[in-house]
Protein backbone atom coordinates (compact mmCIF):
# COMPACT_ATOMS: atom_id res chain seq x y z
CA UNK A 1 0.00 0.00 0.00
CA UNK A 2 1.62 3.27 -0.85
CA UNK A 3 1.62 6.12 1.59
CA UNK A 4 0.98 10.06 0.83
CA UNK A 5 1.39 13.22 2.30
CA UNK A 6 -1.63 15.67 2.31
CA UNK A 7 -1.62 19.15 4.13
CA UNK A 8 0.23 17.66 7.15
CA UNK A 9 -1.19 13.94 7.46
CA UNK A 10 0.78 10.63 6.07
CA UNK A 11 -2.28 8.25 4.66
CA UNK A 12 -2.80 5.72 2.23
CA UNK A 13 -3.10 6.78 -1.06
CA UNK A 14 -6.62 6.09 -1.84
CA UNK A 15 -7.72 8.08 1.81
CA UNK A 16 -6.25 11.22 -0.06
CA UNK A 17 -8.92 13.48 -1.02
CA UNK A 18 -8.67 17.15 -2.72
CA UNK A 19 -12.04 19.30 -3.43
CA UNK A 20 -12.54 19.71 -7.09
CA UNK A 21 -12.76 23.63 -6.20
CA UNK A 22 -9.46 23.34 -5.35
CA UNK A 23 -7.48 25.84 -7.79
CA UNK A 24 -4.56 23.37 -8.96
CA UNK A 25 -7.40 20.92 -10.65
CA UNK A 26 -9.58 24.48 -11.69
CA UNK A 27 -6.85 26.64 -13.26
CA UNK A 28 -3.30 24.51 -12.78
CA UNK A 29 -2.64 27.28 -10.43
CA UNK A 30 0.21 25.37 -9.05
CA UNK A 31 3.95 23.98 -8.52
CA UNK A 32 5.50 20.81 -8.43
CA UNK A 33 8.87 18.82 -8.40
CA UNK A 34 10.53 15.15 -8.66
CA UNK A 35 13.17 14.69 -7.15
CA UNK A 36 14.65 10.95 -7.75
CA UNK A 37 16.10 9.08 -5.24
CA UNK A 38 17.65 5.94 -4.61
CA UNK A 39 18.14 3.88 -0.96
CA UNK A 40 16.96 6.88 0.11
CA UNK A 41 19.36 9.09 -1.17
CA UNK A 42 18.16 12.03 -2.66
CA UNK A 43 19.42 13.62 -6.08
CA UNK A 44 19.85 17.43 -5.63
CA UNK A 45 17.65 17.33 -2.82
CA UNK A 46 18.51 21.45 -2.14
CA UNK A 47 18.21 22.23 -5.78
CA UNK A 48 14.98 21.30 -6.62
CA UNK A 49 13.86 22.56 -3.42
CA UNK A 50 15.11 25.78 -3.91
CA UNK A 51 13.81 25.83 -7.73
CA UNK A 52 10.42 25.08 -5.66
CA UNK A 53 10.40 27.73 -3.14
CA UNK A 54 11.36 30.38 -6.29
CA UNK A 55 8.20 28.76 -8.06
CA UNK A 56 5.83 29.41 -5.08
CA UNK A 57 7.45 33.43 -4.63
CA UNK A 58 7.08 33.52 -8.64
CA UNK A 59 3.31 32.72 -7.72
CA UNK A 60 3.02 34.25 -4.89
CA UNK A 61 1.73 31.23 -3.30
CA UNK A 62 2.23 31.34 0.62
CA UNK A 63 3.97 28.20 2.47
CA UNK A 64 5.82 28.24 5.36
CA UNK A 65 7.61 24.70 4.94
CA UNK A 66 11.81 24.84 5.23
CA UNK A 67 14.14 22.72 3.36
CA UNK A 68 14.67 21.00 6.26
CA UNK A 69 10.78 20.37 6.66
CA UNK A 70 10.71 19.12 3.11
CA UNK A 71 13.69 17.01 3.78
CA UNK A 72 12.12 15.43 6.94
CA UNK A 73 8.97 14.72 5.18
CA UNK A 74 10.91 13.25 1.89
CA UNK A 75 12.76 11.56 4.36
CA UNK A 76 9.59 9.69 6.04
CA UNK A 77 7.95 9.26 2.75
CA UNK A 78 10.50 7.88 1.14
CA UNK A 79 10.89 5.40 4.64
CA UNK A 80 7.45 4.74 4.58
CA UNK A 81 7.43 3.49 0.84
CA UNK A 82 10.06 0.66 0.98
CA UNK A 83 12.98 2.90 0.55
CA UNK A 84 14.14 1.61 -2.77
CA UNK A 85 14.37 3.30 -6.06
CA UNK A 86 11.90 5.83 -5.75
CA UNK A 87 10.70 9.17 -7.23
CA UNK A 88 9.11 11.89 -4.95
CA UNK A 89 6.39 14.10 -6.76
CA UNK A 90 5.79 17.36 -4.21
CA UNK A 91 2.91 18.95 -5.68
CA UNK A 92 1.67 22.70 -4.00
CA UNK A 93 -1.56 24.36 -5.07
CA UNK A 94 -2.87 27.87 -4.36
CA UNK A 95 -5.30 26.26 -2.23
CA UNK A 96 -9.02 25.13 -2.26
CA UNK A 97 -11.95 28.65 -2.46
CA UNK A 98 -15.24 28.94 -1.92
CA UNK A 99 -15.85 30.03 -5.64
CA UNK A 100 -14.12 29.97 -8.78
CA UNK A 101 -12.37 33.55 -9.82
CA UNK A 102 -9.63 34.18 -11.64
CA UNK A 103 -7.83 36.75 -9.34
CA UNK A 104 -5.86 35.39 -6.83
CA UNK A 105 -8.18 34.44 -3.09
CA UNK A 106 -6.99 36.05 -0.05
CA UNK A 107 -5.73 33.65 3.19
CA UNK A 108 -6.42 30.57 1.59
CA UNK A 109 -4.00 27.85 2.82
CA UNK A 110 -2.05 26.42 0.10
CA UNK A 111 -2.43 22.44 -0.45
CA UNK A 112 0.38 20.31 0.07
CA UNK A 113 0.49 16.88 -1.52
CA UNK A 114 3.50 14.82 -1.93
CA UNK A 115 3.91 10.72 -2.86
CA UNK A 116 6.15 8.08 -4.53
CA UNK A 117 6.79 6.04 -7.58
CA UNK A 118 8.74 3.27 -8.26
CA UNK A 119 12.07 4.41 -11.03
CA UNK A 120 14.40 2.61 -12.93
CA UNK A 121 17.89 1.49 -11.42
CA UNK A 122 20.00 4.54 -11.17
CA UNK A 123 21.27 4.89 -14.90
CA UNK A 124 25.09 3.43 -15.49
CA UNK A 125 28.00 4.75 -18.01
CA UNK A 126 27.49 1.24 -20.13
CA UNK A 127 27.49 2.47 -23.51
CA UNK A 128 26.15 -1.30 -24.40
CA UNK A 129 22.91 -0.91 -21.70
CA UNK A 130 22.02 2.92 -22.58
CA UNK A 131 18.39 3.81 -24.24
CA UNK A 132 18.81 5.11 -27.37
CA UNK A 133 16.61 7.84 -27.90
CA UNK A 134 14.78 9.22 -31.30
CA UNK A 135 13.06 12.23 -31.61
CA UNK A 136 11.33 15.16 -33.85
CA UNK A 137 11.33 18.75 -33.27
CA UNK A 138 8.59 21.49 -33.38
CA UNK A 139 8.17 25.13 -32.91
CA UNK A 140 7.88 25.81 -29.53
CA UNK A 141 4.17 26.65 -28.53
CA UNK A 142 3.91 26.54 -24.87
CA UNK A 143 3.69 30.07 -22.70
CA UNK A 144 6.18 32.46 -22.47
CA UNK A 145 7.41 31.85 -18.25
CA UNK A 146 8.81 28.27 -19.20
CA UNK A 147 11.02 28.78 -16.20
CA UNK A 148 8.90 28.62 -14.08
CA UNK A 149 7.82 24.49 -13.27
CA UNK A 150 3.83 24.96 -13.83
CA UNK A 151 1.51 22.04 -13.06
CA UNK A 152 -0.11 23.93 -15.92
CA UNK A 153 1.58 21.28 -18.25
CA UNK A 154 -0.25 20.96 -21.10
CA UNK A 155 1.71 22.52 -23.84
CA UNK A 156 4.39 20.23 -22.63
CA UNK A 157 1.84 17.31 -23.01
CA UNK A 158 0.62 18.07 -26.55
CA UNK A 159 4.16 18.87 -27.49
CA UNK A 160 5.09 15.17 -26.24
CA UNK A 161 2.04 13.66 -27.86
CA UNK A 162 3.82 14.58 -31.29
CA UNK A 163 6.20 12.61 -30.46
CA UNK A 164 3.94 9.91 -29.22
CA UNK A 165 2.24 9.35 -31.68
CA UNK A 166 5.31 8.54 -33.86
CA UNK A 167 6.92 6.05 -31.64
CA UNK A 168 9.53 8.41 -30.32
CA UNK A 169 11.11 9.76 -27.33
CA UNK A 170 10.98 13.25 -27.63
CA UNK A 171 9.98 16.19 -28.95
CA UNK A 172 12.87 19.23 -29.06
CA UNK A 173 11.52 22.74 -29.28
CA UNK A 174 12.85 25.98 -31.38
CA UNK A 175 11.52 29.33 -30.65
CA UNK A 176 10.12 31.68 -33.73
CA UNK A 177 13.90 32.86 -34.50
CA UNK A 178 14.92 28.95 -34.83
CA UNK A 179 16.88 28.57 -31.71
CA UNK A 180 16.92 25.99 -29.43
CA UNK A 181 14.63 25.99 -26.30
CA UNK A 182 14.10 22.68 -24.36
CA UNK A 183 12.70 19.32 -25.32
CA UNK A 184 9.48 18.95 -23.90
CA UNK A 185 10.03 17.19 -20.40
CA UNK A 186 13.94 17.72 -21.01
CA UNK A 187 17.10 20.07 -21.38
CA UNK A 188 18.91 19.37 -24.03
CA UNK A 189 22.67 19.52 -25.04
CA UNK A 190 24.95 19.02 -27.96
CA UNK A 191 28.41 18.18 -28.41
CA UNK A 192 30.62 19.52 -31.35
CA UNK A 193 34.06 18.88 -31.52
CA UNK A 194 34.53 18.15 -27.96
CA UNK A 195 33.06 21.24 -26.44
CA UNK A 196 29.66 20.86 -24.81
CA UNK A 197 27.10 23.18 -25.39
CA UNK A 198 23.32 24.21 -24.18
CA UNK A 199 21.21 27.16 -24.65
CA UNK A 200 21.34 29.89 -21.41
CA UNK A 201 18.78 29.91 -18.83
CA UNK A 202 15.65 32.42 -20.12
CA UNK A 203 12.13 32.47 -19.54
CA UNK A 204 11.85 29.68 -22.42
CA UNK A 205 13.59 26.70 -20.98
CA UNK A 206 12.80 25.70 -17.30
CA UNK A 207 16.27 25.54 -15.13
CA UNK A 208 16.49 21.78 -14.96
CA UNK A 209 18.28 20.30 -11.67
CA UNK A 210 20.32 17.85 -13.88
CA UNK A 211 20.89 20.41 -16.22
CA UNK A 212 22.42 22.84 -13.68
CA UNK A 213 24.30 19.39 -12.03
CA UNK A 214 25.96 18.51 -14.91
CA UNK A 215 27.32 22.06 -15.63
CA UNK A 216 28.70 22.00 -12.34
CA UNK A 217 30.43 18.95 -12.36
CA UNK A 218 31.79 19.19 -16.00
CA UNK A 219 33.10 22.01 -15.29
CA UNK A 220 34.52 21.33 -11.63
CA UNK A 221 35.92 17.39 -12.24
CA UNK A 222 36.17 17.44 -16.34
CA UNK A 223 38.49 19.20 -18.69
CA UNK A 224 35.81 19.52 -21.38
CA UNK A 225 35.30 23.33 -22.57
CA UNK A 226 31.31 24.05 -21.46
CA UNK A 227 29.12 26.96 -23.48
CA UNK A 228 26.21 28.16 -22.39
CA UNK A 229 24.71 30.21 -25.63
CA UNK A 230 22.27 30.20 -28.55
CA UNK A 231 21.76 26.73 -30.45
CA UNK A 232 20.97 26.79 -33.91
CA UNK A 233 18.73 23.94 -35.50
CA UNK A 234 21.43 23.27 -37.48
CA UNK A 235 23.59 22.99 -34.96
CA UNK A 236 21.37 20.64 -33.76
CA UNK A 237 21.64 18.64 -37.25
CA UNK A 238 24.96 19.02 -37.35
CA UNK A 239 26.24 18.16 -33.57
CA UNK A 240 28.71 14.85 -32.78
CA UNK A 241 26.32 14.07 -29.89
CA UNK A 242 22.85 15.02 -28.42
CA UNK A 243 21.95 14.60 -25.11
CA UNK A 244 18.51 15.05 -23.41
CA UNK A 245 18.59 15.67 -19.34
CA UNK A 246 16.01 15.18 -16.72
CA UNK A 247 16.15 13.57 -12.96
CA UNK A 248 14.37 10.66 -14.32
CA UNK A 249 16.60 10.12 -17.62
CA UNK A 250 20.09 11.88 -15.99
CA UNK A 251 22.21 12.29 -19.51
CA UNK A 252 20.11 10.44 -22.59
CA UNK A 253 21.84 9.85 -25.63
CA UNK A 254 19.51 11.10 -28.96
CA UNK A 255 20.74 9.01 -32.17
CA UNK A 256 18.43 10.60 -34.47
CA UNK A 257 16.91 13.71 -34.82
CA UNK A 258 13.51 13.92 -37.30
CA UNK A 259 15.13 10.99 -38.65
CA UNK A 260 18.61 12.24 -39.15
CA UNK A 261 21.43 10.04 -37.82
CA UNK A 262 23.09 11.47 -34.89
CA UNK A 263 26.87 10.73 -34.89
CA UNK A 264 27.58 6.75 -35.81
CA UNK A 265 23.80 6.67 -34.39
CA UNK A 266 25.61 4.86 -31.18
CA UNK A 267 25.82 6.84 -27.70
CA UNK A 268 28.92 8.93 -27.77
CA UNK A 269 32.41 8.97 -25.97
CA UNK A 270 31.37 12.01 -24.23
CA UNK A 271 28.06 10.76 -23.39
CA UNK A 272 30.27 7.95 -21.61
CA UNK A 273 32.48 10.61 -19.52
CA UNK A 274 29.64 12.70 -18.78
CA UNK A 275 27.39 10.01 -17.86
CA UNK A 276 30.51 8.66 -15.09
CA UNK A 277 31.17 11.92 -13.71
CA UNK A 278 27.58 12.76 -13.19
CA UNK A 279 27.23 8.98 -11.42
CA UNK A 280 30.47 9.76 -9.64
CA UNK A 281 29.31 13.33 -8.15
CA UNK A 282 25.86 13.35 -8.20
CA UNK A 283 25.46 12.72 -4.62
CA UNK A 284 27.88 16.12 -3.45
CA UNK A 285 25.55 18.82 -4.43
Amino acid sequence: MSVVYLNGQFMPAEDAKISPMDRGFLFGDGIYEVIPSYGGRCVGFAAHIQRLQQGLAALEIHCALTEQDWYELVQQLIRQNGAGNLGIYLHLSRGTDTKRAHAYPKNVPATVFAYCFEIAAEPKADVNKAPRYKVITATDLRWQRCHIKSTALLGNVMHHQQAAALGLNECILFDEQGFLTEGSSTNVFIVKEAVVITPPLSHKILPGITRQLLLSILRQHSPLKVEERPVSKDEVLGADEVWLTSSSKEIAAVIEVDGQAIGNSEPGPLWLQAQQLFSEHKYSY
